[in-house]
C-alpha cells in the first residue's frame, strides 16, 4: 500500500501522523511511504530522519495526497485538505464528526473511507487511540487553568496550591474518565482542592480508592453541578460520550454565577464542549470572556507539546496503521471489532451509528455496504 504522511495545518499544530521508526517498519513490511517535507520537523523528526528510514519526501500537500491510498494523520481533515481526497481513498486520524457537520458533510461527499482515532475500541471496552492524548489533555488542563488564574491572563490572582495559611485554589473536574482522572492527579499533586463528578458509581468508588485525600468524588446531578460550579476557581469540562456531541452540562446562567476570574477549561471542546458558553479557540487565541470568567477552549492542546504527545499517540496508532496497511480496511474491519468501531464513512455511507442518528442518515453495515476488496498496492 502507499502510505502518506503530510504536515498538519491546523493552528499551530505540530505532531505528526507517523514517526521515522513506524516508516521503516512499513517500509520493511513491503510498503511505501511518502512524507511531505518538513511534516515531523515539529515533533523532533527532520526529512533526513524519514528519508534514512526510507521514506520519499514530497515537497507538498498535494503530491502526498495524489500519490496515498491511505492517508494517516493527527487532526481532523481542514477544508482545503477534504477538497483533496478522492473516492476510495483511506483517511486514518481524528474526526470528531458529531460536532463539525461542515466536515461531515464533505467527508461524505468525498466518497473517502474515514476510519476515526477516537471511536477505535479494544477488547476492554476502552478507547486505545484516544487515551493518550486524554491523557495529555487532563494534565495540560491543570498547567494552563493554574496560569490561567493568574492575574495579568484575567483570573482571580490565585496560586493552585495556596500556601501555608492561605487556602488553596478549588479544582472541580466534570467527568472522572482518562482526561478526568488525569487532571485530578495533576491538580491533586499541586495541593488543589479537588472535586471529580461522574455518573457512573462504581467509577466513582476507584477513584475514591485510587486518588489522594484532597480529591473529592461526587455523584453528577444537577444539584452537585450547581454548587461545585458556583465555588470553582477552577473548572475543567472532561465528559465524553464515544462519537457523540459531549452533553451540556454548565449552562449560560450557570457560568453567570460563577467567580469572576474564575477559569473554564473545556477539553470536551472537541466534542462540542460540556459549557454552553465554550467555543473553539486555537493556542494563538486560547481564551476569551464571559461575564469575566476565562474560557480556555484549544481543540488541539496536546499539539502544543508535540514531542511527547507524538510519541504517545503514534505508540497507540501505529499498529493498526500497519495492519490496514496488510490486510485492507474492509479485511481488518472485518476481522477486528474494535477497528470497526472506529469506520465512521466509505464511499459516501455512514457506517458509525451516533452519526447516522445524529445527522438524520442511512446507518451501512460491512454486511451490506461495501464489498469486501483486500487487494492493495505495494
Amino acid at each position: 500500500m502507499i502510505i502518506g504522511i503530510p504536515r498538519e495545518i491546523k493552528n499551530n499544530e505540530y505532531r505528526v501522523g507517523l514517526l521515522p521508526v513506524h516508516v521503516e517498519a512499513l517500509r520493511g513490511a513491503g510498503h511505501t511511504v511518502y512524507v511531505q517535507a518538513k511534516a515531523g520537523e515539529g515533533s523532533g523528526a527532520n526529512d533526513a530522519d524519514y528519508r534514512g528510514a526510507g521514506a520519499r519526501i514530497a515537497q507538498s500537500a498535494a503530491e502526498v495526497y495524489r500519490r496515498a491510498e491511505m492517508i494517516v494523520k493527527v487532526k481532523e481533515p481542514q477544508p482545503e485538505e477534504v477538497r483533496r481526497l478522492r473516492r476510495g481513498q483511506i483517511i486514518f486520524t481524528y474526526f470528531h464528526f458529531a460536532a463539525n457537520h461542515g466536515l461531515f458533510t464533505g467527508m461524505l461527499q468525498s466518497g473517502a473511507t474515514a476510519i476515526a482515532y477516537e471511536t477505535i475500541s479494544d477488547r476492554h471496552g476502552t478507547l486505545p487511540l484516544l487515551t493518550p492524548m486524554s491523557e495529555i489533555a487532563g494534565r495540560m488542563a491543570i498547567h494552563v487553568g493554574a496560569k490561567h488564574l493568574e492575574q495579568p491572563l484575567q483570573g482571580r490572582g490565585m496560586l493552585l496550591a495556596g500556601v501555608p495559611g492561605v487556602a488553596p485554589a478549588k479544582v472541580v473536574i466534570l467527568g472522572g474518565g482518562v482526561v478526568g482522572a488525569n487532571a485530578a492527579k495533576m491538580a491533586a499533586g499541586l495541593g488543589a482542592d479537588v472535586a471529580i463528578l461522574d455518573i457512573d458509581l462504581p467509577r466513582l468508588r476507584y477513584l475514591d480508592d485510587v486518588m489522594p485525600q484532597n480529591v473529592k468524588t461526587l455523584m453528577s446531578n444537577t444539584a452537585n453541578i450547581r454548587d461545585q460550579v458556583r465555588q470553582a476557581d477552577l473548572l475543567i469540562g472532561a465528559v465524553l460520550i464515544p462519537g457523540a456531541k459531549a452533553p451540556r452540562l454548565v449552562s449560560r446562567e450557570l457560568v453567570h454565577q460563577m467567580q469572576r476570574g474564575a477559569v473554564i477549561v473545556d477539553v470536551a471542546i472537541d466534542q462540542g464542549g460540556c459549557i454552553e458558553t465554550a467555543r473553539p479557540t486555537t493556542h494563538e487565541r486560547p481564551t476569551y470572556l464571559v461575564d469575566g470568567v476565562v474560557h480556555y477552549c484549544v481543540t488541539n492542546m496536546p499539539g502544543a507539546v508535540a514531542r511527547t504527545s507524538t510519541q504517545a499517540l503514534t505508540n497507540a496508532t501505529f499498529p493498526y496503521a500497519l495492519a490496514i496497511a496488510n490486510k485492507g480496511w474492509q479485511r481488518m474491519a472485518q476481522d477486528d471489532a474494535g477497528l470497526s468501531a472506529g469506520l465512521a464513512l466509505a464511499d459516501g455511507q455512514v457506517f458509525n451509528k451516533s452519526l447516522a442518528k445524529q445527522f438524520n442518515k442511512p446507518l451501512a453495515s460491512l454486511n451490506t455496504g461495501i464489498p469486501i476488496t483486500a487487494k492493495t498496492r505495494r
